[in-house]
């Protein structure tokens, strides 16, 4: 039986990288399944999730249209959708992708910087403040430390233009919003004298923009509703 969507997304309720996948999609007017794998269940390391991804880790897509092809890795799925590939082309508008002959970093790269800045700094600062069974102290800093050094970074870059690249709202943008809306104050709540709206006013104001959109306010819902 063939499937009613042209995607199927394999994610997961609690998960940062997945929820990122869907906003794009959503943006795109893409039909898609999502499939909510259970981590206490292991279903993450299951063959029936692992002939797909044998990382065993999420998101993962299927494009059933195109002979089933299998995508994983958040910023790889990202780049399938807005960059021309040989299987498929799913932004011919340029509605998110934004690459115009003046854009030298085409937003599907600068979305890449969160595996390269957010997800590693924000996410280690939080696994140690929150999860690992000792307190280290200097560790949390210094990730703090260095999340606040990409938080400058993009700041400097907002001061300038609305959005990181191509004059508009693009994936390089939607690549940061599930980091700074569900895991940015869980980093930095015990930073003493941080008062991010006004040292960072650009950057504050940047995820307030992006989830004015529709099709992101939608997704953020969606996960709000299954987070009980």
């Amino acid at each position: 039986m063939l499937p009613k969507t042209q995607f199927t997304l394999y994610t997961y309720k609690g998960g940062l990288y997945g929820w990122k996948v869907a906003m794009v999609m959503t943006e795109l007017g893409l039909t898609y399944e999502s499939i909510y794998l259970d981590f206490d269940k292991r279903e993450i390391k299951a063959p029936a999730y692992t002939k797909y991804n044998p990382n065993g880790r999420i998101p993962t897509v299927i494009d059933h249209k195109s002979n089933n092809f299998v995508i994983r890795e958040s910023d790889a799925i990202i780049a399938y959708f807005v960059e021309k590939n040989d299987t498929a082309q799913y932004d011919t508008a340029q509605r998110i992708s934004a690459v115009t002959p003046e854009v030298q970093d085409p937003p599907a790269s600068m979305a890449l910087l969160t595996g390269l800045w957010s997800g590693p700094y924000f996410g280690q600062a939080i696994w140690i403040k929150v999860y690992h069974p000792e307190k280290v102290p200097s560790a949390v800093q210094r990730y703090q430390k260095e999340a606040l050094r990409v938080i400058g970074v993009l700041e400097s870059v907002l001061q300038k233009q609305e959005w990181l690249v191509g004059g508009k709202c693009s994936v390089a943008d939607m690549a940061f919003i599930t980091w700074n809306n569900g895991s940015l104050g869980m980093c930095l709540n015990d930073v003493e004298g941080l008062e991010l709206e006004n040292d960072y006013p650009a950057f504050h104001a940047w995820p307030q923009k992006l989830m004015a959109r529709p099709a992101i306010k939608s997704v953020w819902k969606l996960r709000a509703s299954l987070q009980g």
